[in-house]
This record gives C-alpha cells, sequence and structure tokens, in this order.
C-alpha cells in the first residue's frame, strides 16, 4: 500500500482508521526513546513467539504443508527437544559443530549462508 492510504475497520459501534505511513516515519517510530528502551524485551517476546509458531508447525496434520515452505529455522529445529527456560525463553536442543547438544533460541542457531540476513539490529 501506498504511504496516505487508509484502512478502515469496524470495531463493534467504532470506526478505526489507519494510515499508512511512509519510511520517513519509521525512524521516528524505531528510534522513539520507548522503543529504544524496550527493544530487548521485544526482541525476547517476538522470537518465543516464532518459536512457539515453529513448534505449532511441526504437528500432526500440519506438518507436510508447513515443511513446504521457505522456513529454514523450521527445517533446522525438526524435531528437536524444546523447552523454556529460567528466563521464559524458548529454547531447541540441537548438536553444535562437534556434535554436542545445546539448547539455543532460535535466533542462536546457525543457518547456512544462502539464507538472507536478517533485519539488521541496532
Amino acid at each position: 500500500m501506498e504511504p496516505g492510504a487508509q484502512v478502515a475497520l469496524r470495531r463493534g459501534d467504532l470506526l478505526l482508521t489507519y494510515t499508512v505511513a511512509g519510511l520517513e516515519a519509521l525512524a521516528s517510530i524505531v528510534e522513539h526513546p520507548e522503543a529504544v528502551a524496550h527493544a530487548e524485551g521485544h526482541w525476547r517476546t517476538g522470537v518465543n513467539v516464532a518459536s512457539s509458531s515453529l513448534v505449532a508447525l511441526r504437528g500432526e496434520g500440519v506438518r507436510g504443508r508447513a515443511m513446504q515452505a521457505p522456513y529454514p529455522r523450521l527445517r533446522a529445529v525438526g524435531d528437536a527437544p524444546y523447552e523454556a527456560d529460567e528466563a521464559g525463553d524458548v529454547r531447541f536442543c540441537l548438536p553444535d559443530e562437534d556434535g554436542r547438544e545445546r539448547w539455543l533460541r532460535l535466533d542462536e542457531i546457525p543457518l547456512p549462508p544462502s539464507v538472507p540476513a536478517a533485519w539488521p539490529r541496532s
């Protein structure tokens, strides 16, 4: 959608109108002091939501179709055991380069060089 475009959604008796912002708005959003102050917590929450989503995609009746999608981390975690650590972060038990098992967060799992880099974190 082009900047300036509007999307209206009805929520009960309310009509919410969203306006699409342009790229110039990005800095004012992501560099806002509140966003910066809570960035690590939001990152961890996002990683945990993504991890839980990948676990759900491994479920019976979904796995076959999910494995056809271009999600390299889904294939990376495969059927690896997972658990939440003491901080509440979802971790997967995977072998490292030496074959030793390690509990890794989704964003710590090494991917092949052919996988595009993630959006840079500052």
